[in-house]
């Protein structure tokens, strides 16, 4: 009787199905335990640190009076803030409402020699900044003239429904996980480069429209027009997503690690929008804005509220970043094309 060789031979495979794991070198647990926590305390000092050091830095602001009223202005902003504002003059009112709806200056001092000065803000560049312009403007205006405050003009205010602004703040958040979100699901469950990008451009339009109506339309915290605000958003999304998606097509899933630590743990913290760039630690604000969140929030802030004013910077920056992802993910399919380098026959 010939012997049961499926049933001999299944025993063996049974025995090592049913075999635990190799346990897992100590060095490599506790390399691994030690590496996430080093991740926890970059996350935390990525979010933390700016939070914590955020105060006004070279903020640009104008004054309009004669030109040894504007000095001692300056002098007395420096006493009060040292390093806070960056002064510049302007020949009247109106002249300083144009720097502040171009988006040159975020408010501005107009003196008055036969009463307290008139503050000109723009809440809607930075109610941050706003509120710091206005206690600073009624200090001075209390040591000169022992009035209680000075006489506040919003040049560009915060829409009705939205006077604080958090909206807007909350909105810029969305933008950054949605690209995250379209480059990471594509990368990984689409295959075909025309389709991966193909895919993000239609998902990234597709968020643009429904962040802005969520935002705009239902919550009232974006003003502007629609499409226009749609759009910059639906760019910010693809050129965050097409970034991951490039260095996935160049690097594999490191790329992706990659990418998304810099969007998310510098650009996201050093956007500027909770607060405006210039209230950042020195020089990380303006790092931040040549990253994708930072320019997709400038450029929002500007559709938004300010007719397009100063948007030509972050419009570049963001192209830049879309124009590099689509550049890579075209090397990456150009590489698979032509397969690994044939080995030299001997």
């Amino acid at each position: 009787m010939k012997p049961d060789t499926e049933s001999s031979a299944g025993h063996p495979a049974e025995a090592t199905q049913d075999r635990a794991p190799e346990p897992t070198s100590w060095g490599k647990a506790l390399g691994i335990a030690i590496g996430l926590a080093v991740l926890v305390g970059a996350l935390v000092t990525a979010f933390a640190w700016p939070a914590s050091e955020t105060r006004p830095r070279d903020v640009p602001v104008a004054v309009v009076g004669p030109p040894e009223a504007v000095a001692q202005v300056d002098q007395q902003l420096s006493s009060v803030m040292s390093g806070a504002f960056d002064v510049e003059a302007a020949p009247d009112a109106d002249t300083a409402r144009e720097l502040i709806l171009d988006r040159e200056v975020y408010g501005a001092i107009v003196l008055d020699p036969a009463g307290p000065p008139q503050l000109l803000t723009a809440s809607a560049a930075s109610p941050a900044v706003a509120q710091v312009l206005q206690g600073v403007a009624t200090q001075m205006a209390q040591q000169g003239t022992g009035a209680s405050g000075p006489q506040v003009e919003d040049v560009v205010p915060l829409p009705d429904d939205e006077p604080r602004g958090t909206g807007f703040a909350a909105a810029a958040l969305p933008m950054t996980l949605g690209g995250l979100l379209v480059g990471v699901a594509l990368s990984f469950g689409v295959a075909g480069a025309a389709r991966v990008v193909t895919g993000a451009l239609v998902a990234s339009a597709a968020t643009g429209l429904v962040t802005a109506l969520v935002v705009q339309v239902w919550l009232g915290s974006l003003e502007g027009n629609y499409w226009v605000n749609a759009g910059v958003i639906a760019f910010t999304v693809a050129a965050i997503a097409s970034t991951l998606i490039g260095l996935n097509a160049v690097l594999g899933r490191p790329g992706i690690g990659l990418g998304a630590l810099v969007v998310l743990l510098l650009g996201n913290p050093l956007s500027g929008v909770p607060s405006a760039p210039e209230m950042l630690p020195s020089g990380w604000g303006a790092f931040g804005q040549f990253l994708p969140p930072g320019a997709g929030g400038t450029l929002l802030r500007s559709t938004a509220f300010f007719d397009g004013a100063a948007a030509g910077v972050p419009l570049l920056v963001l192209a830049a970043w879309m124009a590099g992802g689509l550049l890579l993910a075209a090397l990456g399919r150009r590489r698979l094309r032509m397969g690994p380098p044939a080995l030299a026959h001997a």
